[in-house]
């Protein structure tokens, strides 16, 4: 008997195209790839050119259903809402099959007001503002806080600032960032805050209230360089400390050193406001001494449970001559924190507490003979001479601001100079160079002191190029 074998070049396993008879690997849809792709286009349906919706005032993409979100230019952000937005239709696919096709979109971006900067636009846009405001008739704390600000970024999200007379006030979109101003706000200098709001609208059909939120921000009216009086329990707290003493920073707390002992104290925002004190004279009030005598004091007599005692200032004794009695032979002694800066012949402000009216009421219940007749605040130099020789400058926040008179003048440059004199507060600000003034040595003639290059940063500047592009430019 002969049996007929049937002759084929099929491998074991393999089956043959339904449509074509290709021998192929077996798959739900039992049609080779070739045959597959000329019968389905995955492709139909796919829309070949997307749009997406791009806001030029804030620089952000429109993501659905109601969010804007900020992408680089080809980051995985900006690739997964691309794709996001093509929705693939595979019900044409036979039997669950695998099948690769490449085609290309194209994504057209579209200019599109998002809602943020719709109501800026308006003028009827915050939804929250925070008064920041501070009882002294100095700006130095404003200036320090302002750099703050401008180092850690805060004031991104605000939609604008304001400049009154004795603060700043901050609007916002949403209560959430203002919520997070008032942090920052509490973690970098004493304040404290109150918090109100009030109903602009409501819906009674589905239960929703329009608010505008309102937090008005106190900072403590102390700034650096003023004489204080504290409270004798308060004084007793922090290490029988005399009570006299003056303020040399103000930060996350109110620095103060003890001109009589360097003994010094730190007060926080909760503590100061337990026990309040006011500053004993007005900045307007410092006047120009000049060194007779100075003499470094070695032994420092120190209390029972007194507290730290500064390790970067000297104690000294000092006989001082105002400026403006050299035709008298009328002079002052007293002991300064500036025994290591002093010198004879050397020029310095200070208080003259001997001939103030002095109207504080701790003041008034001390013994006339712990309150001293003067006391020294900084040395002095040639502002002219600073201000020439200073290549260094500052970034400011872009705000609406009343005229700038000459105390204001004034006061930014006091406060520069503290930046000069002081390094733990520089080290919290960002200094940038300025080209245009030519390096010096640290020091000038007279000693005053400077910044060093170490301590400064290359100013970006954006600059488009001949093309038009913008383009990113360091100062060196």
């Amino acid at each position: 008997m002969e049996y007929m074998t049937e002759s084929t070049d099929r491998s074991p396993g393999h089956i043959l195209c339904c449509e074509c008879g290709v021998p192929i690997s077996p798959n739900p849809a039992n049609i080779c790839v070739a045959c597959l792709r000329s019968k389905v286009d995955i492709s139909q349906g796919i829309p070949k050119q997307v749009s997406i919706s791009f806001c030029k005032q804030c620089q952000r993409y429109f993501q659905p259903p109601g969010t804007w979100i900020q992408c680089a230019l080809e980051s995985r952000e900006l690739l997964a809402l691309c794709l996001k937005k093509i929705k693939a239709p595979l019900s044409k696919v036979m039997n669950g099959a695998i099948l690769q096709q490449v085609f290309v979109v194209d994504y057209v971006v579209q200019s599109q007001m998002c809602g943020d900067c719709h109501r800026v636009e308006a003028k009827d846009f915050w939804k929250a503002v925070i008064q920041v405001r501070q009882k002294t008739l100095h700006k130095k704390t404003f200036y320090y806080l302002e750099q703050l600000i401008l180092k850690y970024g805060m004031h991104q999200n605000t939609l604008r600032i304001k400049e009154i007379h004795d603060g700043l006030d901050f609007y916002y979109s949403s209560k959430q960032h203002a919520q997070k101003m008032v942090e920052f706000l509490q973690c970098t200098v004493p304040c404290r805050y109150k918090a109100s709001q009030r109903l602009i609208s409501q819906d009674i059909h589905n239960n929703t209230y329009n608010y505008k939120s309102t937090f008005s921000v106190e900072i403590v009216p102390i700034c650096k360089d003023n004489v204080v009086c504290l409270s004798p329990k308060l004084a007793q707290s922090l290490g029988n400390m005399n009570q006299i003493c003056v303020c040399i920073r103000v930060t996350s707390a109110i620095h103060l050193i003890d001109p009589n002992t360097l003994q010094v104290a730190d007060i926080d925002g909760s503590t100061f406001w337990s026990h309040p004190f006011n500053s004993l004279c007005h900045p307007k009030q410092l006047e120009e001494f000049i060194v007779m005598e100075c003499s470094i004091v070695r032994d420092i007599k120190r209390a029972a449970g007194a507290g730290m005692i500064s390790k970067k200032h000297t104690l000294g004794e000092v006989w001082i001559q105002k400026t403006s009695e050299m035709n008298t032979d009328k002079q002052y002694f007293c002991r300064t924190h500036l025994g290591h800066l002093l010198n004879p012949g050397d020029l310095v402000l200070g208080f003259d507490l001997a001939n103030c009216n002095l109207n504080d009421e701790h003041v008034n219940k001390m013994n006339s003979d712990r309150v001293p007749d003067v006391v020294l605040i900084k040395k002095s130099y040639d502002r002219t001479k600073r201000q020439r020789r200073r290549n260094w400058k500052l970034k400011e926040l872009a705000r609406e601001r009343e005229n700038m008179d000459t105390d204001d003048e004034r006061q930014y440059q006091d406060f520069l100079e503290d930046l000069e004199e002081d390094e733990a507060i520089r080290k919290n600000v960002n200094i940038y160079r300025d080209s245009t003034i030519p390096v010096e040595s640290d020091t000038d003639d007279e000693g005053a002191p400077r910044i060093s290059l170490a301590e400064m940063l290359e100013d970006l500047h954006i600059s488009q190029d001949a093309t038009g592009e913008e383009g990113a430019s360091m100062m060196t």
